[in-house]
């Protein structure tokens, strides 16, 4: 995660407390993203059914989502962290865009390689930039993606020494751990029963950052979700799909994860916030609070300002956050576990 945290953690603006009934959230008047079809849940019994999300918040927790292994899951995990920092355009980076290429391609994915070059402000060349998609049943036309970042960050600016900031750090929770999460579950996506094609789709340049200024005019983040989301749009009249839905997943795996719901996903993408905050309710997945979070700034605001409907899962106040110990004891087997059984859920109650 980037800047935009730095800036939940100072300029942005929290509600009293920093926690609150979501109802907090109805005055709120953001952007609202193209217009878009977002999928249905299917309640499984009265779609019609009320509850505190609104309606078709009722998935059956009997028999819900996938057996995730989270042992699996930590040593893929690890594995990536081994590698050291995997900063854009550097040998680690390489080096993971290779392992997970294959990782994804030997599950039977379509993998393909959005590579492009860009100017950070800081940077005298411009910098080689690669997303990958992977996707599961390309055929299907109506397609959902589950994204992340993959890049780390060059300086861990939160340390309070400056002298540390240039220590290499692995970013196990922020970024790493998305890339773990969907690597486990590639292994259960061609037996998961949706009826819509899914996309992982792994952002490179999300904190790509060498120079901040909290007031701004520093570094720009968030390079390679808008450059996808351009392409995205840019593709319109041409491609024969189309995202319904999105999800985002940044520093969400910690122990003891808080997941509330993040301004900018309520305001841009409601309908999908209600059905995954529901459905996380009916699995009895306690990590998620429906209660408002911060305004975070990150990967899913340029999806939102294409028409992709996507909602951000993130615990706002991870205290390993841009610090040399977000290393890989910081994140927990059984939050991924319990995060893949509400996606799954949702991704197998979806029409």
């Amino acid at each position: 995660m980037s800047q935009a945290f730095g800036w939940a953690l100072g300029l942005m603006l929290v509600a009293v407390g920093g926690v609150g009934p979501l109802w907090w959230l109805t005055g709120c008047s953001g952007p609202e993203p193209q217009k878009a079809q977002l999928p249905t849940l299917d309640d499984g019994a009265d779609p019609q059914k009320k509850t505190e999300f609104g309606t078709g918040g009722g998935a059956d927790e009997k028999g819900a989502g996938v057996k995730f292994d989270p042992d699996r899951a930590l040593k893929y995990l690890k594995q990536l962290c081994d590698i050291g920092p995997r900063i854009s355009a550097t040998d680690g980076m390489k080096k993971q865009q290779a392992l997970v290429e294959k990782h994804f391609k030997d599950l039977g994915a379509t993998v393909t390689r959005q590579e492009f070059k860009a100017r950070q402000k800081s940077r005298k060349d411009d910098t080689d930039f690669v997303n990958l998609v992977v996707s599961w049943n390309p055929d299907k036309a109506k397609r959902v993606l589950l994204c992340t970042h993959y890049d780390t960050r060059p300086i861990a600016d939160q340390e309070a020494n400056p002298k540390n900031w240039t220590k290499p750090f692995v970013s196990a929770n922020d970024g790493t751990s998305g890339v773990a999460f969907l690597m486990e579950l590639g292994h259960h996506m061609k037996d998961l029963k949706c009826e819509y094609g899914v996309d992982f789709v792994l952002f490179d340049g999300e904190e790509y950052v060498f120079e901040t200024n909290r007031m701004g005019g520093g570094d720009r983040y968030f390079i390679g979700s808008d450059h996808f989301a351009d392409e995205y749009l840019k593709s319109k009249d041409k491609r024969k799909f189309k995202y319904e839905a999105g999800v985002l997943f940044d520093l969400f795996a910690g122990k003891d994860a808080d997941l509330k719901v993040e301004v900018y996903s309520y305001e841009s993408a409601k309908p999908l916030v209600e059905q995954i905050w529901g459905t996380a309710k009916a699995v009895g997945a306690r990590s998620f609070k429906y209660e408002r979070g911060y305004e975070v700034q990150d990967d899913h605001l340029a999806l939102n300002r294409v028409g992709i409907p996507t909602v951000d899962v993130i615990d706002f106040d991870y205290p390993h956050w841009h610090k040399l110990s977000d290393t890989a004891d910081k994140v927990s087997g059984a939050q991924l576990a319990e995060v893949s059984k509400v996606i799954t859920t949702w991704l197998q109650k979806i029409k």
